[in-house]
């Protein structure tokens, strides 16, 4: 029992104490809000796709593609959104139910799903495949959402092409594409020590990124939504989902993977778009904030249920 308990604050507590690190740089001022900027830029933008495209291009993606896996993320995540559409009712403020919605389904697929799975196995395992599933219908559902959550939004053709070409120029879904191209030519990686050290970057920094841009002054304002979106994001989904993949058969890093995907936190992102898309964001910054720091226990309970029972 112990040696499980063990094996599982190995995966998560060097994941935390991270963004632990970020917010105490931040407090002594050797990050600033410009440095946490640039940091998250560049882990977004460079750092996760050459780290996926790395995992990807290095790997037999003929036996790693599962497209039954992908199938179920992406249902597992839609009914998830509607799951939380439904809930979203109790509150009566419209603004607030859109940013509750958000916050119940949005995870840190690929920042704190890539850094739990090299942890536990070395490697990213089926997180990319994860992404493939879920990580599009994130953003494409989150558009929607935040445009018709207000008075005047509405769903056109134009916001529908934009949304689509966005999807296509998520720089890691990007990163997925080449890796998967790459990993077809039968031909030795070019320069891959400096693939290796850009990669190695992306969790590190972004964790600490992360943990710097944490601003607890807004976590609770509005608790009510707060609380219930934080259940269903660290608790709810993954008593769902986790049993359903059980059944299916998945286990190691497949049921990894579906755990990070319906119980890791909220991404930062959910808080940055409602912010930038008209919306106050207090929500969705609480959300963020409790998701991010309850599910240093959550992920461990659930991590360690799983490998009591011989799953991972």
């Amino acid at each position: 029992m112990l040696e499980n308990l063990i094996f599982c604050l190995n995966a998560t507590v060097p994941i935390f104490l991270l963004m632990v690190l970020g917010y105490f740089f931040k407090r002594v001022n050797i990050f600033n809000e410009s440095l946490t900027k640039g940091l998250n830029s560049f882990v977004f933008k460079i750092g996760l796709p050459v780290l996926v495209y790395k995992e990807l291009a290095t790997s037999d993606v003929e036996e790693l593609w599962d497209t039954g896996f992908i199938v179920f993320c992406f249902v597992a995540t839609f009914i998830s959104i509607l799951i939380g559409w439904a809930f979203s009712f109790l509150a009566h403020d419209k603004l607030t139910r859109t940013e509750f919605i958000q916050g119940t389904y949005r995870s840190s697929a690929a920042l704190l799903g890539v850094g739990i799975a090299e942890n536990l196995y070395g490697s990213a395992g089926m997180t990319p495949l994860m992404i493939i599933g879920a990580v599009p219908l994130y953003n494409v559902a989150a558009v929607i959402i935040l445009t018709t959550g207000t008075n005047e939004g509405k769903i056109t053709p134009a916001l529908l092409k934009k949304t689509f070409i966005g999807v296509l120029k998520n720089p890691i879904i990007i990163g997925i594409a080449l890796g998967i191209i790459r990993s077809l030519i039968p031909v030795p990686i070019l320069l891959p020590k400096t693939l290796e050290y850009v990669s190695n970057l992306a969790t590190p920094l972004g964790l600490m990124a992360l943990g710097a841009s944490f601003q607890f002054g807004e976590a609770l304002k509005k608790y009510r939504p707060t609380v219930v979106a934080t259940f269903f994001k660290l608790v709810g989904f993954c008593a769902i989902w986790l049993p359903v993949a059980i059944a299916l058969g998945y286990s190691h890093d497949k049921l990894v993977a579906v755990l990070i995907m319906t119980g890791s936190p909220t991404t930062v992102s959910s808080f940055v778009m409602a912010k930038s898309m008209g919306y106050n964001g207090t929500v969705s910054a609480g959300i963020v904030m409790l998701t991010t720091i309850l599910s240093a226990f959550t992920l461990t309970a659930w991590l360690y249920i799983l490998r009591t029972m011989g799953l991972i």
